[in-house]
């Protein structure tokens, strides 16, 4: 998976736009961001609890990694050349329907 790749999943979500957000390239939606370019192959995704943090890291150290800054924030970084591009976009798309508007959300029919 590229930074490219990233961009097109997260802006194929609906109301999500590509901004700034620390001097980095940054994907949101209603103003919260999913996901953030790092530089250097690597994103950062939003909206991770602690456990979740530590069983993706647990599960694939290669893919993901934590420091406890990102943790303290519930973020996790992803080595963009390592992810699956089906697992990137579920976990998009996962953070997408917590954040997104409810009739955005219902629109697309995933309403849970």
């Amino acid at each position: 998976m590229t930074e490219d790749d990233l961009r097109t999943l997260a802006l194929a979500l609906p109301g999500v736009e590509e901004g700034f957000s620390l001097k980095s390239v940054s994907f949101a939606a209603k103003g919260k961001i999913l996901a953030r370019l790092l530089g250097d192959g690597e994103a950062m995704l939003t909206g991770f609890d602690v456990d979740q943090i530590d069983h993706l890291i647990a599960r694939a150290p290669e893919t993901f990694h934590a420091s406890q800054h990102f943790r303290d924030a519930r973020c996790i970084a992803v080595r963009l050349d390592v992810i699956d591009a089906d697992e990137m976009a579920a976990m998009l798309d996962r953070r997408w329907r917590e954040i997104a508007p409810k009739a955005a959300v219902k629109a697309r029919g995933e309403l849970r």
